[in-house]
C-alpha cells in the first residue's frame, strides 16, 4: 500500500524533533517509522496547514480496520494525556500513524511486536490552526 502524503505544520515539526531527540528505540519502539514520515512530509506555516490535516492537538474520528470501531480522539503530546481516555499520544502507534493524514486518508502502520494497522481518518472535527490558534 502506497502512504498518502502529509502535511506538517513548522511549529509541529520542530516541536516532535525536540520530544523525539529525547526518546530512543528501547523508550519508543516505532521511533524509526515516526522519523521516517517526519522525514517524508511536507512541512508548511501553520497558517498553510490545510483545514482537513490532522495537525498536533487536533480532534479525529477514525476507524481501525482490524476492529472496524470508530474512535473520536485528540492528538496530543505525552505530557498532555489525561486519564478521561479522550486523547491519544503522538508516541502510540495509532497517533503516530494520525499525524499529517487529511480526511479520508488510510495508512498501514506497524505494530509493536509485529504486524500491521490500517487506520482511516472519516473526520478531522477540530484543528487548532483552522480555528486560528497557531501556538498551542
Amino acid at each position: 500500500m502506497q502512504k498518502p502524503n502529509i502535511t506538517i505544520s513548522l511549529i509541529d515539526a520542530e516541536r516532535l524533533d525536540r520530544l523525539l531527540d529525547t526518546l530512543d528505540e528501547k523508550s519508543f519502539a516505532n521511533l524509526d517509522d515516526l522519523l521516517v514520515e517526519l522525514d517524508r512530509a511536507n512541512i508548511v506555516a501553520p497558517e498553510e496547514v490545510p483545514v482537513n490535516v490532522v495537525t498536533m492537538n487536533s480532534t479525529i474520528v477514525f476507524t481501525v480496520a482490524s476492529t472496524e470501531k470508530e474512535f473520536s480522539l485528540t492528538l496530543v503530546y505525552p505530557k498532555d494525556i489525561t486519564t478521561a481516555g479522550d486523547k491519544i499520544s503522538i508516541l502510540a502507534p495509532v497517533g503516530s500513524a494520525l499525524l499529517g493524514l487529511s480526511e479520508g486518508d488510510e495508512i498501514s502502520w506497524p505494530k509493536p511486536g509485529g504486524g500491521d494497522l490500517l487506520v482511516k481518518v472519516s473526520k478531522v472535527t477540530f484543528q487548532p490552526e483552522r480555528e486560528g490558534q497557531f501556538q498551542l
